[in-house]
């Protein structure tokens, strides 16, 4: 019995794995920070062979809340994952299973954002570019989108400011390659009407590391947008700058909640400059991609802001403020949703990510002209 996480986007912390039947563990912090929850690793010796795996200490991770009504994701060859049956009995999580490799969501790793780069930017619609370096010295990859944007609404979008919510990453794939498909009726029009600049993963060495929330010296990035600096959170500093090139219309920073069984948007109401026009389009977006998506709805999310309150440290709020656009955070569930359940074991996908952000992009089509 060999438990590794030498991988990328490995993490885990190994306390006892010497009985097949009782295999202990605990998720670590990431680096420099309080946060923890992503977990990743494998497995070894196992096949053919009755395994538990306990997480301990599960209840003093940054979301215990998020592990009711939770089931493990798996696979045997990394490629086709799946939900295990999982028990958390308010202190420790638990599953019994003969498989090689676990992980909190399904990972998207860097080889597969390499790939994702190096396959878009073989379409003649796409310009790729390097913003810059992380802390690492990995490359933080844009993606513009589009036939020019002379006259057509800036529109961005950007994911894993956040590292363990691999869904965003997943969403980008979704939303890529409808753009880029050249007989796709809604990607035609709204390119005749917007130009993307699409940042997959603002967070390559979080995402490397196999942390949840942070970046290479403990900085959670939706938290820097205020006063981003190279020496701490060279993410948000050179996106911004790309930004005040470019200009912003519309900006939707897409994540994943660990505790809510939901796909919801947050808006920017407690901006100090809120544009009553501005704050309506972003309702009527919202209202629009609920009746087009299933999977979205209205009822339950954050808490709005009262007027004057935001956290403008918060990328959706500098922006909002910035550069006078519509702009929201977009999150899915590491659970299921549970207006729309999967058969049990339930549990939000891949292939949900990526039909979500088809939806998002209908939405957009329907109000791109308003904005």
């Amino acid at each position: 019995m060999l438990i590794s996480k030498s991988f990328d986007s490995g993490s885990i912390e190994i306390i006892d794995a010497k009985d097949p039947r009782d295999i202990r563990l605990a998720i670590l912090r990431d680096h420099e920070s309080d946060f923890y929850q992503w977990f990743h690793f494998r497995a070894s010796g196992v096949m053919d062979e009755p395994c538990k795996f306990t997480i301990e200490r599960a209840n003093e991770t940054a979301f215990p809340a998020g592990w009711d009504s939770y089931n493990v994701c798996a696979s045997y060859d990394r490629d086709h994952w799946f939900r295990v049956p999982s028990a958390y009995d308010g202190e420790s999580l638990s599953w019994d299973i003969t498989s090689i490799y676990f992980a909190y969501f399904v990972p998207y790793s860097m080889e597969r954002h390499l790939d994702l780069i190096a396959d878009c930017s073989l379409s003649p619609l796409v310009r790729s570019q390097v913003l810059g370096h992380t802390l690492d010295g990995q490359a933080l990859d844009m993606l513009e989108v589009g036939h020019g944007a002379e006259g057509r609404k800036a529109v961005w979008l950007i994911a894993r400011q956040h590292p363990g919510e691999t869904m965003s990453e997943w969403f980008m794939e979704g939303a890529l390659e409808r753009l880029l498909d050249e007989d796709d009726p809604v990607a035609r029009k709204l390119l005749e009407k917007a130009h993307f600049y699409i940042v997959p993963n603002m967070n390559p060495d979080g995402s490397r590391r196999g942390q949840l929330r942070s970046n290479a010296c403990g900085a959670s990035l939706n938290r820097e947008w205020l006063d981003p600096s190279m020496e701490r959170s060279p993410e948000v500093f050179l996106t911004r700058e790309k930004m005040e090139e470019t200009g912003v219309d519309f900006f939707v920073d897409v994540h994943g909640d660990e505790a809510l069984p939901y796909c919801f948007v947050a808006g920017f109401d407690g901006v100090p400059n809120l544009r009553e026009n501005r704050i309506e389009q972003f309702r009527q977006y919202r209202r629009t991609l609920s009746e087009l998506c299933p999977d979205f709805q209205e009822v339950h999310g954050y808490d709005a802001d009262a007027p004057g309150t935001a956290n403008m440290a918060m990328g959706m709020n500098f922006v909002a403020d910035h550069f006078d656009a519509v702009a929201m955070i977009l999150e899915m569930p590491f659970q299921d949703n549970h207006d729309l359940p999967d058969s049990e074991p339930g549990g939000w996908s891949t292939e949900r990510s990526r039909h979500l952000a088809r939806g998002c992009l209908d939405a957009l089509l329907q109000i791109i002209d308003e904005i």
